[in-house]
């Protein structure tokens, strides 16, 4: 499948980031499936002609989706499937990955942050060397969502922001560090104006670097931070592109002490992610790379233990 070759595939779960989905795929979008949107083309996925599609994008609440990769990938469509692939045990995960091996079907979970040009730009920093031992990381990722997310039923439960950004920032810890571990603890989990957890703070233990992450609902205007320290000076993020502007900044230590010189490059522009993440998606289709869902099953492992850790912290 070239990039000249048009890759048919169905949207499933028409919400907003199904309608997101669709915009990025275009006209390579050839159905799309929604219980309760009026203006999808199904109803049921199990409605839609195996010989129509190629892939689907899949976009649905988690509770339902292990039903539809396992339809999905045991007829040998590819699958993007919105973050987070959650499941109530890891052999869930693996035997989804054991049919994408068996049926040469791409499971691609998607963590559209991985391709944000700051983020590119700081593994790119880290993997240099330049930085040298890095020490400390700390990450910050808020919205102003708290009043939405509790006005819906099947968002405001569990572990609230947790699972939610929480996976983003565990996704782009491993993105730019590799292996991690599962030595994490809940540094704190508070219910301030919804019913499941909207303010959490988590921080690793042994991990190289330390790592610690704060996620929120309650960032009235959203906003990303990150810093990055390090031996040889460190680096900063601040916003990401859909909220721009986004800056990135490399500061290079001096000896003994003193004021470091800084690389500072700042971005206005929209946010590319999608797209790259769907060209990204199709590229793995042609290969038909293969998919084992080590990513999803450690994160779904760990945010499952903290996801306690958090419920039990927050409440009353």
């Amino acid at each position: 499948m070239g990039n000249d070759v048009v890759m048919r595939v169905i949207v499933v779960g028409f919400g907003v980031q199904g309608k997101k989905r669709r915009a990025v795929a275009g006209k390579e979008v050839v159905a799309t499936v929604d219980p309760i949107q009026t203006q999808a083309d199904y109803k049921s996925l199990v409605d839609v002609p195996l010989g129509a599609y190629d892939a689907a994008l899949v976009c649905t609440p988690d509770d339902t989706k292990i039903e539809l990769l396992t339809h999905l990938l045991s007829n040998g469509k590819h699958l993007l499937v919105e973050k987070p692939l959650f499941a109530p045990d890891n052999r869930m995960l693996e035997a989804l990955a054991r049919i994408a091996r068996s049926k040469s079907a791409v499971c691609y979970t998607a963590y559209n942050h991985r391709f944000e040009p700051h983020f590119v730009r700081m593994k790119q920093l880290i993997e240099s060397g330049r930085l040298g031992k890095v020490y400390r990381v700390r990450m910050f990722y808020g919205n102003g969502t708290a009043r939405l997310v509790r006005d819906s039923a099947w968002r405001d439960q569990g572990a609230g922001v947790l699972p939610d950004l929480g996976s983003h920032l565990l996704d782009t810890a491993k993105f730019w560090f590799g292996e991690l571990g599962e030595d994490f603890h809940v540094v704190s989990a508070n219910c301030y104006e919804n019913r499941a957890p909207d303010h959490v703070v988590i921080a690793s233990k042994t991990t190289t670097p330390k790592l610690e992450l704060e996620m929120t609902l309650l960032s009235w205007r959203n906003h990303f931070t990150c810093d990055v320290f390090a031996e040889n000076g460190s680096a900063h993020i601040r916003s990401l592109c859909k909220w721009g502007p986004t800056t990135f900044c490399h500061r290079t230590r001096i000896l003994p002490s003193g004021r470091p010189p800084e690389e500072s490059l700042m971005l206005v522009q929209e946010d590319p992610t999608w797209a790259l993440e769907y060209a990204h998606f199709r590229s793995l289709c042609q290969s038909r790379a293969e998919s084992d869902l080590a990513d999803d099953i450690w994160l779904n492992s760990l945010l499952r233990t903290l996801s306690q850790a958090a419920i039990r912290e927050a409440s009353p």
